[in-house]
Parts: structure tokens; C-alpha cells; sequence
């Protein structure tokens, strides 16, 4: 059975946080969570970004800051290809990492009150994402320790006071959850995570959170805001957009490999959601993609 694993992380003897540089094989992890707030910048490398209810593409530059506890994972669009050409950096620490009430002194209340948007999820955007990324790049290489902790504290400060992100759950679905119903919940998110793409059964979904199917439905609904087809669709939809701009695949043969058994329901769930046929979507990335790059059509 497939669980939303719990990682046990420890900093080495001369450090009170971690500081990793992930390779491709990394990315093969499964759907995780552990009680550190987690910076991960994407040297290189696409695909699907999962954190707790939000399910994203992720590309080259990727900056997220992760809560305690929220569950988490990044899978390539193709690991096949992608050998080799995917990393990542992450600093993990935890709340207390420089003492107890550290950051609860006036001059640490920017960052402060960036842990408690953290809870949801944040994700940085571009204006920030190149500074991040030198600054990051500094604190790997210096090898003095008490460098590193002084470059970590900047990094968290530039993000704390910049206006250029978003919350992940919009709904602060997980935020808000205690931690006995992220223990239930987490189990069934890494259940769909490894499986929307093939038959997700409710009653194996169920069993999951221990509970019976018609509470299970109940429950899930009240923690997600959705039903749990709803989110099975959600998930199917959101990976083949991507497979409908990132690839040349017949339509059908992108609608069985997202989780669909039937053509013409994913054609109807497709229009509901995006507006468009998803042959008149790809039609129109492309022809927004060459209107913003036309040396692509050159």
C-alpha cells in the first residue's frame, strides 16, 4: 500500500539545517512529508509539482517554500529522457532550528509571518526567482559554516518581503487541517498521486483513510472542498494539458494515458474545464506560443 512516507532528516554534526543538492534520481521519491519547512530551487529539469491538493507543472527555476508537515513531491514529465538533466537544491530546517523564540524577535517578524504563509504552500515567481537562485548557488559553495547560516537568513528575508508569489492551496485546505487529519488524508493524496493515471478505486481509497466508503466521500470532501472524483479529474485534466502542449501525441492516446477510458468523457471534461476542445487548445498555445516567439514558426 502506498503512503504518504515520512522523512527523517538529519543535519549534519557541524550544522543545524540541511543543504542538498539533488540529482535526477531524487525526483523518483515518493509523495512525502516531514515536520522541516523545505526551500526547493529547480536547477534543471520539468514536470508535475505536488503539494498537498495542488497538482502543477514545474519547470527550470521552480522556487517553492514548504510548511511542516505539507506533503510534497516532484515527478519528471519523462524520466526516460530526462537522465542526467533534472536537479534541484534544498535547505530543510526546522521552526526552532536557531532556538525556540528566535524567530519571534522584532527583527525577524518579516520572516516570521513568511513561515506562517508557508503553511500552504508558496511558490516564488520570476522577478525573485534569479536572485534566489545566485544567492542559493553562494550558500552551497561556501564551505564556512557560520557563512552559510548568515546567507540562509538573507535568502529567507529577500523572500519574506517580496510581493512576487502565490499560495499553492488556495484554499488553505491543508493549512487548515490538524494534524490527526493530515494523517488520515496524506495517505490517500499519495495514493492518487502514484495511481490517477491508472483505475483509482474508492473503495481502495477508503480503506486507505480506514474508513467506510460512504464516510470516507464525506470526509474528504469537508477536508478538500472537493469531491473525490472531482479530484481524480482535476489531476487526470491537469496532466494532459501538459502532454497536449508538451507533445505531439494523438489526442486519444493522451486521454487513455492521463487516466481516461473514454475518448468522448474526456472530450466533455475537458471542454467543461478549459473552455476549448483540447485539439483547439493545443491549436491555440501554439499559435500563442508563435505570436510570443515567432522564430518557433521560422
Amino acid at each position: 500500500m502506498i503512503k504518504a512516507s515520512f522523512e527523517v532528516l538529519q543535519p549534519g554534526n557541524r550544522q543545524s539545517f540541511l543543504v542538498r543538492k539533488f540529482d535526477q534520481w531524487e525526483f523518483d521519491g515518493p509523495y512525502h512529508f516531514h515536520p522541516e519547512y523545505e526551500l526547493t530551487f529547480i536547477t534543471k529539469g520539468s514536470g508535475k509539482r505536488y503539494v498537498g491538493t495542488h497538482m502543477e507543472d514545474f519547470f527550470t527555476g521552480d522556487l517553492i517554500l514548504l510548511g511542516p508537515n505539507l506533503p510534497h513531491c516532484w515527478k519528471l514529465a519523462n524520466i526516460e529522457q530526462t537522465q542526467h538533466e533534472a536537479g534541484a537544491i534544498v535547505i530543510q530546517f526546522t521552526a526552532d532550528f536557531l532556538g525556540e523564540d528566535f524567530f519571534d524577535r522584532p527583527e525577524m517578524q518579516d520572516i516570521s509571518k513568511l513561515f506562517e504563509k508557508s503553511v500552504s504552500g508558496i511558490k516564488f515567481g520570476d522577478s525573485i526567482q534569479a536572485e534566489i537562485s545566485v544567492l542559493l548557488r553562494g550558500l552551497v559553495d561556501d564551505e564556512n559554516n557560520f557563512n552559510k547560516l548568515l546567507k540562509l537568513l538573507d535568502i529567507l528575508q529577500h523572500l519574506a518581503v517580496t510581493n512576487d508569489f502565490i499560495l499553492l492551496d488556495q484554499n488553505q485546505s491543508m493549512a487548515t487541517s490538524s494534524v490527526s487529519q493530515q494523517e488520515r488524508i496524506n495517505p490517500v493524496f499519495a495514493y492518487l498521486v502514484e495511481n490517477f493515471r491508472q483505475s483509482v478505486s474508492l473503495d481502495k481509497a477508503a480503506s486507505v483513510a480506514n474508513m467506510t466508503p460512504n464516510a470516507f466521500c464525506k470526509y474528504f470532501k469537508k477536508i478538500t472542498r472537493k469531491t473525490f472524483m472531482e479530484t481524480i479529474i482535476e489531476y487526470r485534466l491537469n496532466y494532459a494539458t501538459q502532454q497536449l502542449v508538451q507533445s505531439d501525441k494523438p489526442i486519444s492516446e493522451i486521454a487513455f494515458e492521463s487516466g481516461f477510458g473514454d475518448v468522448s468523457h474526456f472530450y466533455k471534461m475537458f471542454k467543461v474545464k478549459m473552455g476549448l476542445s483540447p485539439l483547439n487548445y493545443r491549436k491555440k498555445f501554439m499559435r500563442d506560443l508563435n505570436i510570443i516567439n515567432p522564430a518557433i514558426s521560422a
